[in-house]
């Protein structure tokens, strides 16, 4: 497992270590649904023929260069997970929008696995001029990027690695990174003073940096508000379900396994919620629908979602379970980044995107959420700590861990 490590900690030291615009006045308070893009299915592609009908129906192209043949290739839950992978593809779409003569295809690795998913890319690099590879599984396609050099390649929530594991920079490569232990951090914060039991948890999808962050965010959310507001909030975790992250390390929480297991999701959900949880913070992609079943089948259970603005999906009947969302802003950096392709502007490169660029937050906004003011104001507050370097939560791999973070008021 060295190789994993090598790739996570030079990654997670630059951030010291993957959504949407700012609302209520305040970046804190982002928003998955700025772009107002459609929601997308994973059998849906726009197509040469639909790009060229909309021209000749007067659609107006907005931007400036070359029309590009796009492909983005998913995790097994696909584009319509209604989180992480959605809400690249969104960002896809609004720059299709306002480029129509390109197109995109979405393209779904059905397993999961390090090596078919860097496989499912090079099984199709030929026929793209970019191609967008959302999660930690796809370090590996440096190797098929480098063999490829005519293709543009957009590299979400991971670096770059060679065949012995160790993190690259690629020319025709621009890999984001999210420092998603902030947004961890907000979750964290509004869980614990929202909470009447005085219990929370996570529950994530697969130990992969990006989930050990959110969950040792959340842990630090929940330790800051403890000790700042005088609480005793305990966050639950069920021994059973531990994660082991990508050097071997147990790293506690609540780990379904998969981002495609709904049922397992359910149990674990459940099973919190029989332990007192009353506010679950859900970062686990299509695994987490089933925690959002578990709590709209309970009473007085709510949810805080990822990624995106996840209300919508806490509809329940005349109710809804969401309580905010932890946001990391995938969609207009995807969009950006695909102008550049456009326009010939691209330059590849590993980044690491915080709230400074305002690409981590939580949703505040009125009718989106279920937020006190007084909590958005003391959440707004550390956002702003958080966005100037004054709080560093714990991450994967910056040398902090929720036991050792140092809360400061």
């Amino acid at each position: 497992m060295k190789k994993f490590f090598s790739v996570a900690l030079a990654a997670m030291m630059v951030v010291s270590m993957t959504a949407c615009g700012a609302t209520n006045e305040t970046p804190a308070s982002t928003q998955a649904a700025e772009d107002e893009t459609v929601a997308a299915s994973t059998e849906a592609a726009v197509t040469e023929e639909a790009a060229e009908s909309a021209a000749e129906d007067g659609a107006v192209a907005e931007g400036e260069g070359a029309a590009l043949k796009i492909a983005i290739v998913s995790s097994p839950s696909g584009v319509d997970d209604g989180s992480f992978n959605e809400d690249n593809y969104n960002g896809i779409l609004s720059f299709i929008e306002k480029n129509p003569e390109s197109t995109v295809n979405p393209v779904k690795e059905p397993t999961g696995d390090t090596a078919a998913a860097v496989q499912a890319v090079a099984d199709i690099v030929a026929d793209y001029d970019a191609i967008v590879c959302c999660g930690f599984q796809f370090a590996g396609i440096a190797q098929v990027a480098q063999d490829n050099p005519d293709v543009d390649f957009i590299l979400v929530d991971s670096f770059p690695s060679d065949a012995e594991g160790n993190e690259v920079e690629v020319e025709n490569i621009y890999a984001m990174q999210f420092a998603e232990q902030e947004s961890g951090f907000f979750a964290g914060i509004a869980a614990a003073l929202e909470t009447t039991t005085n219990k929370v948890a996570s529950v994530h999808g697969i130990a992969y940096p990006s989930n050990v962050n959110y969950q040792y965010g959340f842990e630090c959310g929940v330790k800051y508000v403890n000790e700042t507001e005088g609480k005793s909030v305990e966050v639950v975790e069920i021994p059973s379900y531990a994660g082991t992250d990508v050097t071997g390390t147990d790293v506690g929480g609540n780990y379904v396994g998969t981002f495609n297991d709904e049922a397992t999701g359910k149990v674990i959900g459940n099973a919190l919620i029989a332990e007192g949880c009353d506010i679950i913070f859900v970062a686990a992609g299509a695994s987490g629908n089933g925690v959002f079943t578990a709590a709209k089948e309970a009473e007085g259970v709510k949810v805080i979602g990822c990624d995106v603005d996840q209300y919508d999906d806490g509809a329940n009947g005349d109710s809804n379970v969401v309580l905010t969302s932890g946001l990391k802003v995938m969609h207009s950096n995807v969009e950006r980044v695909l102008g550049e392709i456009a326009d010939g502007s691209f330059a590849g490169g590993n980044v690491v995107l915080t709230a400074e660029t305002d690409s981590t937050g939580y949703v505040s906004e009125e009718g989106r959420c279920q937020l006190s003011a007084e909590t958005i104001e003391k959440v707004d507050a550390a956002y702003e700590k958080v966005k100037s370097g004054e709080i560093v939560p714990a991450a994967n791999f910056n040398g902090i861990t929720p036991d050792t973070f140092e809360v400061t008021e």
